[in-house]
C-alpha cells in the first residue's frame, strides 16, 4: 500500500493506493500553510490510520530535482524544506515529491486521456498557468524543476509607439507581459476589462461566448490569440503530440475548443484530431499523479 497526496493551498488530498494503483481509504483536510509541525502530523495520522510503507506527494509549488527543495509562496510550512528527505525522516518510509502540474502530466498520460502518446505536453489553465512535458512516462523535470513550466516569460510587450495599446500586466513574478497574467482565469477577465470596461468572471465570460454574446465572443477569440500562438511554439520545439488542458478553465469545453481550433491552425503539420483536449481524471489527477511517479 502507498500514501499519496495532492497538496494544494487549501487542500490536502490524500488517499492510500493498493499496488494495482485502487483508490481505497481517503480524505481531504485542510492545508497546514503556517506550520510544518501540524503537516507533519498530517500524514503521521494517516500512516497510523492505513498501513502504507511508502509516500508520494504532488505540490503546488517548484521542485528541484537535484536538492529536492520546494519553492511554495502559498504554502509556508513546506517552503525551502527539502520536502521528501525531511518528511522521510519524520515519518521512517520513503517520500517522493513532485510538482502538482507534472503529477497532472504524468496522470494523464498513465491513465487519462493522452495513453498512447509517447511526448505529451500538459497545461494547466486556472487561477495561474503552469505546464509539464512527460516523456515515455517520465517526468522532464528540467534545471530548478521548471520543466513544462510556460506562464512565465513575456509574450505580450509594452509598445513604445503607442503606449497602452497592448495588454501589458504586471505578473507575480515580478515580470511584465509573461503568459500567466493572461492565460489564467484572472487574466481572462483582465483582457474583458481591457477590452470592454466591463468587470466579469471567467465562467460569465465563457458561457456568454458560448451563448453569442459579442464583448465575450471578441475577448475568447483574443484570448485565443495570446494563447494559441506560444503554444503552437511550445508544441513545435517539444513535438509533443497532444496537450491535456487542467485547472478551472478546463470546464469550458467551448474556449478549450476555440485554443484546439487556433493552436492547430498555427501547427506547421497539421493534425486531423484535436491536440488541445480537457484531462479526463479530473480532480484524482494530482492523486494519480503522484502514485505513478512514486514508481
Amino acid at each position: 500500500m502507498r500514501l499519496c497526496a495532492d497538496v494544494g493551498g487549501s487542500f490536502v488530498e490524500i488517499a492510500a493506493f493498493d499496488d494495482a494503483g485502487a483508490i481505497g481509504w481517503r480524505r481531504k483536510l485542510p492545508t497546514p500553510v503556517d506550520d510544518w509541525a501540524a503537516f507533519v502530523a498530517l500524514f503521521a495520522d494517516a500512516l497510523a490510520a492505513v498501513a502504507c510503507d511508502r509516500v508520494s506527494i504532488a505540490t503546488a509549488g517548484l521542485v528541484n530535482p537535484r536538492s529536492g527543495i520546494v519553492t511554495s509562496a502559498n504554502i509556508r510550512s513546506i517552503d525551502g524544506r527539502a520536502l521528501g528527505e525531511e518528511l522521510s525522516a519524520a515519518l521512517g518510509v520513503p517520500v517522493r515529491v513532485v510538482n502538482d502540474a507534472d503529477a497532472f502530466v504524468l496522470a494523464e498520460a498513465a491513465r487519462g486521456v493522452a495513453v498512447g502518446h509517447a511526448r505529451v505536453f500538459g497545461i494547466i489553465l486556472g487561477t495561474g498557468v503552469g505546464g509539464g512535458l512527460v516523456e515515455h512516462g517520465r517526468i522532464v523535470s528540467g534545471a530548478g524543476g521548471i520543466g513544462g513550466e510556460w506562464g512565465h516569460g513575456q509574450v505580450v510587450p509594452e509598445s513604445r509607439i503607442a503606449p497602452g495599446a497592448n495588454p501589458v500586466f504586471a505578473c507575480g513574478c515580478g515580470r511584465k507581459g509573461c503568459l500567466d497574467t493572461i492565460g489564467s482565469a484572472r487574466g481572462l477577465e483582465r483582457l474583458h476589462r481591457f477590452l470592454h470596461g466591463v468587470d466579469a468572471d471567467s465562467i460569465a465570460i465563457t458561457r456568454g461566448a458560448e451563448g453569442g454574446d459579442a464583448q465575450s465572443v471578441a475577448t475568447v477569440d483574443y484570448w485565443c490569440d495570446l494563447v494559441g500562438g506560444p503554444l503552437a511554439m511550445l508544441l513545435h520545439a517539444v513535438s509533443a503530440t497532444i496537450v491535456p488542458v487542467g485547472g478551472g478553465l478546463a470546464n469550458a469545453r467551448g474556449l478549450i475548443a476555440a485554443l484546439d481550433a487556433r493552436v492547430r491552425a498555427n501547427l506547421l503539420t497539421p493534425a486531423a484530431t484535436a491536440v488541445v483536449v480537457p484531462g479526463r481524471l479530473g480532480a484524482d489527477a494530482g492523486l494519480i499523479g503522484a502514485f505513478v511517479a512514486g514508481g
